[in-house]
C-alpha cells in the first residue's frame, strides 16, 4: 500500500508541475531560453540512460527470468518498440496544429509574436491542454509502474518529466492569459492538463491490478522504456534545440546521462 501511495504522489507531482510553467509565464518578465534548453536536455538524459542502461535491462531480465532467453528476449524488444508505436499513435491523433510538440516554439513563449486574434489564442489554448493532456496519460501510467517496481528509478525519471512539463505549462496557459487576461482561467487550463498524469496512472493501475504478474511487469517495463525513449528523441531534445543554441542541449543531455548513471551507482 506504501508503494501505490508514493508511486500515485510521485506521478501526480510530475504531472502538476505544469503550473509551475504557468507560474513563470505570468511572473517573469523574460523565461529564461538558456536554462530551459540545458533542462530539457537534461531531462532528455535521464530518460534515455534510465531506459537503455536500467529499465529495459529489467524487462529483459524479468522476462528470460519466466520465460526463456529466446522467448524472453524476443518479447522485451517488441515490448520497447509497442511503446514507441503506442506513443506514436497518440502523436499522430493529435492534429499538428493543436499538438504539443508543434507548439514549443521560442516564439510561444515572447511578447513579440503573439497573435492578436483573442478567440484564435483561447482556442489554441484550449486545444493545446487537451493535446498535452492526451501526451501525458502514458507517461502517467509509466512513471507510474516504474514507482511501483522501484522508486529508486521513478525519482529520476519523475524528475525529469517534471521539467519537462514545464514548458507545457507555459505553451497552454500564454495563449489562454493574452486572449482572456485571465491569470486564474490560464492557470487553471495548464494545471488541468497536467491532471491527465495521475489520471492516467490510477486508470492504467486499475486496468491492469487484477493480471499484474512478473510476466505483465517485464512488458509493461519494456513499454515504458519504449515510450520514454520516444518522448525524448520527439519532443525533448527538438524542443531542448528550440529553447537555445545546439550545444547547450548537448551539454544537458550528457549531464543528465551523468547524474543518472552516478545515482543508479549510488543504490548498489
Amino acid at each position: 500500500m506504501n508503494n501505490i501511495l508514493l508511486a500515485f504522489g510521485l506521478t501526480l507531482f510530475a504531472g502538476l508541475s505544469t503550473g509551475i510553467g504557468s507560474a513563470l509565464a505570468f511572473f517573469t518578465k523574460k523565461t529564461n531560453t538558456k536554462f530551459l534548453s540545458v533542462s530539457l536536455g537534461f531531462s532528455a538524459g535521464v530518460m534515455i540512460y534510465v531506459s537503455m542502461i536500467e529499465i529495459f535491462y529489467k524487462s529483459k531480465e524479468t522476462l528470460i527470468a519466466e520465460l526463456g532467453l529466446k522467448t524472453g528476449s524476443w518479447l522485451t524488444v517488441a515490448s520497447f518498440f509497442g511503446g514507441m508505436f503506442l506513443i506514436a499513435i497518440i502523436d499522430k491523433l493529435v492534429p499538428s496544429t493543436e499538438n504539443p510538440h508543434e507548439m514549443y516554439k521560442v516564439e510561444n513563449i515572447g511578447d513579440s509574436k503573439v497573435q492578436s486574434d483573442e478567440n484564435k489564442l483561447l482556442r489554441m489554448g484550449k486545444f493545446t491542454a487537451l493535446a498535452i493532456g492526451i501526451h501525458n496519460f502514458p507517461e502517467g501510467l509509466a512513471t507510474f509502474i516504474s514507482a511501483l517496481q522501484d522508486p529508486a528509478i521513478a525519482i529520476p525519471i519523475t524528475v525529469a518529466i517534471a521539467i519537462h512539463n514545464i514548458p507545457e505549462g507555459i505553451a497552454v496557459s500564454v495563449p489562454v492569459y493574452y486572449a482572456t487576461g485571465n491569470r486564474k482561467k490560464a492557470f487553471l487550463y495548464s494545471f488541468a492538463s497536467g491532471l491527465s498524469e495521475p489520471i492516467g496512472a490510477l486508470i492504467g493501475y486499475l486496468i491492469l491490478m487484477p493480471f499484474i504478474n512478473n510476466i505483465l511487469f517485464g512488458i509493461v517495463f519494456g513499454a515504458v522504456a519504449g515510450i520514454m525513449i520516444y518522448i525524448s528523441l520527439d519532443e525533448l531534445l527538438p524542443s531542448a534545440h528550440e529553447y537555445g543554441e545546439h550545444h547547450l542541449a548537448i551539454y544537458g543531455l550528457v549531464s543528465g546521462m551523468g547524474v543518472m548513471a552516478i545515482s543508479l551507482l549510488l543504490f548498489i
